[in-house]
């Protein structure tokens, strides 16, 4: 099992930013996009969610993930 140096080579981050991706092209187009405040609200838990593990790779600690 090799370790992990970067938070990009984690498989949950990976997914995370394609999920990110996903929701601003679903966000940017039809009801959404009227939506200002729903749209605003998907946006920043998809990025959320990256910022969280990148967070918890970079304190070094392993507590977190146990």
């Amino acid at each position: 099992m090799s370790t992990i140096v970067r938070f990009e080579d984690i498989n949950a981050w990976q997914t995370a930013r394609e999920l990110t991706s996903l929701v601003y092209d679903l966000t940017r187009h039809g009801e959404f996009a009227r939506d200002y405040g729903l749209c605003d609200q998907m946006r920043r838990a998809s990025v959320s969610i990256m910022s969280n593990i990148a967070e918890g790779f970079e304190s070094r600690t392993q507590l977190l993930f146990t």
